[in-house]
């Protein structure tokens, strides 16, 4: 996707997202296409459907994107739910999501914290509202863009790592390294 298409497609989302709820409650659904690179496990979810989060979509969700270090379930925030949607959406639903982390333990944040500069010691990821992603079919920088447009809290690039973080912070964005 060249910059003007991606711009063109900012503001046919954007558009959407102005409309009325009434106008997309109904025969509405969101979803989304996830595989996780540490498990091997896949999720294609609608989460959300005729206006109502469906709750044990979420809760699929949530056991997801679980700690895979230890297998710790917790509650992911639903606005972090929404903002993968988005960037998601604001791509053109480009295949697979690749999740590379969701939620963290405290235990396993402070292990990573050991062996690498990059992680936070307050990290969104412990609290449930962060996610590390990649996209196959779409170039890191454009992933990078389309989260950074929506304004909506932290962007992360790690081209190294080839991963893009977002979170439900306050909206910022860092490089790393730098």
């Amino acid at each position: 996707m060249n910059r003007r298409d991606f711009i063109k497609a900012s503001a046919i989302f954007t558009t959407s997202i102005i409309l009325p709820s009434t106008t997309l409650a109904k025969g509405y659904e969101k979803s989304l296409n996830l595989y996780n690179i540490h498990t091997g496990e896949k999720l294609r979810t609608t989460y959300w459907a005729n206006g109502e989060y469906i709750y044990d979509e979420i809760a699929n969700l949530e056991y997801f994107l679980r700690d895979y270090h230890n297998d710790e379930v917790h509650k992911i925030d639903v606005n972090l739910i929404e903002y993968l949607h988005d960037v998601y959406n604001l791509l053109g639903r480009p295949g697979e999501i690749y999740v590379i982390s969701g939620y963290r333990s405290p235990q396993t944040n402070y292990m990573l914290r050991l062996h690498n500069r990059g992680v936070a010691k307050h990290s969104y990821h412990v609290k449930g509202r962060a996610i590390d992603i990649r996209i196959p079919a779409v170039h890191l920088s454009t992933l990078r863009y389309a989260a950074l447009s929506l304004h909506r809290g932290g962007v992360g690039y790690y081209p190294r790592s080839n991963f893009v973080h977002i979170d439900t912070g306050k909206p910022r964005a860092w490089r790393f390294p730098k």
